[in-house]
């Protein structure tokens, strides 16, 4: 045991970068955190560890007061091919969408002032007019998110009361949140209905009672399933919810409001078409194929719409200003008819085999390593378009003799940190994802990774 050679904590505070530090932070703090790593080394030396010098747990000290004062979350470059990447923040958004946000958040705002009248308004007003617009519904509702919707939804249609649901759609979510467990926090009771692979119009029928508030229909936007199956269409859910005087509630999860299959992949729900089918109310994020921020958005019949609004808990899940200003400024893009050029997802979407393939060979030739551009398939991901991929190029990185793992580290230790991916032991990097404005410090950072 070496406790003896352990340094005092006022050695460590000698050093001249830890006084600075105890000059310019809270001194407190700075003496706490040497306290922590003389802590720790103790753990250490009783493991069998030598003593660190008063100048190694300087650095520590020093090393985690730099990882505090380090701004989070850091941008990241995301070059995974993974368009809405959850990990990394899902939707990049649009360059007039972060001014918007920008504006917002450096001075005061209009948020709820009339302009014209001079009296209190709405934060609502401009997102809702713009939503009714784009969806064709009578009314809409933003929130700070997709389970906040959903949760506000049943909690002021179905507190007390039942609401039926497909047992194939009483799904998880994602992050451990599950369907059921959404109504239960509502104050509603699941009645699920039909089997894991089959639901016919009658099971919804015959489960209705006195006491049944709202069908509820759930897009499975993380999964698929095929082969013996069978579910209701959402008009035909809509015949029986108006024979019976029920409501059709319906989550179609990642809100595109473009048309997928313009794209090469498969069809995905629209709120658009969930309302012309005659839903009470759709629900569906902001931040996934829509492009914006994290958001909640109901839109709807205004009756229904009107009682989400008025319920206590609207204003616990009512959307912030900053991701007010960049919602509004993203649905402007689709009324304008520029989403494919202007919002990131989507530009990124569209991008063409032929601009991929230039893009990595651009890299390619900018490094000094052996490496080669191949094709690849890059994935839509964020819960939207489950098994859907898009053709891609990547660059390929020939390792010699570090192991991929390690090259990644590297590439996460760089200034602004690149995530790739792994396949067959190769460093992959897809130019889909990655933004234009990206390729200066893509390129610092491998070859950062790949000189040592």
């Amino acid at each position: 045991m070496q406790f003896r050679n352990l340094p005092s904590v006022d050695s460590v505070l000698a050093d001249k970068d830890v006084a600075a530090a105890a000059k310019s932070f809270d001194r407190d703090w700075v003496v706490d955190l040497v306290r922590e790593e003389l802590d720790a080394a103790r753990d250490q030396i009783r493991q069998g560890a030598d003593s660190p010098d008063a100048d190694h747990l300087a650095q520590s000290v020093l090393q985690r007061i730099e990882d505090t004062m380090r701004a989070e979350p850091r941008q990241v470059i995301n070059a995974t091919g993974v368009v809405i990447h959850t990990n990394m923040g899902r939707a990049p958004l649009s360059r007039a969408a972060i001014e918007a946000s920008n504006q917002a958040a450096q001075g005061y705002s209009n948020l709820e002032l009339d302009l014209t009248t001079g009296r209190r308004g709405s934060r609502q007003a401009q997102v809702q007019s713009l939503l009714r617009q784009i969806t064709g519904a009578e009314a809409a509702l933003a929130v700070n998110n997709n389970a906040s919707a959903m949760l506000l939804g049943l909690s002021a249609l179905a507190f007390g009361k039942e609401v039926i649901v497909s047992r194939s759609e009483a799904v998880e979510i994602g992050g451990g949140f599950r369907v059921p467990d959404v109504l239960r926090q509502s104050g509603s009771t699941l009645i699920d209905v039909g089997t894991t692979n089959r639901t016919y119009v009658r099971d919804y029928d015959d489960a209705v009672t006195e006491n049944t508030a709202a069908f509820l229909k759930v897009h499975a936007s993380n999964f698929r399933v095929e082969g013996f199956t069978a579910s209701v269409e959402t008009t035909e859910l809509v015949e029986v919810g108006a024979r019976r005087g029920i409501p059709v509630l319906h989550d179609v999860g990642s809100g595109s409001l473009l048309l997928t299959e313009k794209y090469g992949m498969a069809h995905e729900p629209t709120p658009q078409e969930s309302i012309k089918d005659g839903a009470g109310l759709v629900f569906f994020s902001g931040d996934k194929l829509l492009g914006g921020p994290q958001a909640g958005i109901i839109v709807g019949k205004k009756d229904l719409v009107d009682v989400l609004a008025r319920h206590p808990l609207a204003r616990a899940v009512r959307i912030d200003k900053l991701s007010l200003a960049s919602l509004t400024a993203t649905l402007v893009h689709y009324l304008k008819g520029e989403a494919e050029k202007e919002i990131p997802v989507w530009r990124m979407i569209s991008t063409t085999e032929a601009a991929l393939k230039k893009r990595a060979k651009s890299w390619q030739t900018s490094l000094e390593c052996p490496s080669s551009v191949e094709k690849s398939r890059s994935a839509v991901g964020g819960g939207s378009l489950p098994g859907e991929t898009l053709p891609s190029w990547v660059l390929s990185l020939d390792c010699q003799g570090t192991s991929a793992d390690e090259v990644m580290r590297r590439l996460r230790e760089s200034s602004t940190p690149v995530i790739a991916r792994i396949e067959e032991d190769r460093v992959l990097l897809d130019p889909r994802t990655v933004l234009p404005e990206e390729d200066g410090p893509l390129l610092d950072a491998l070859r950062y990774a790949v000189a040592h």
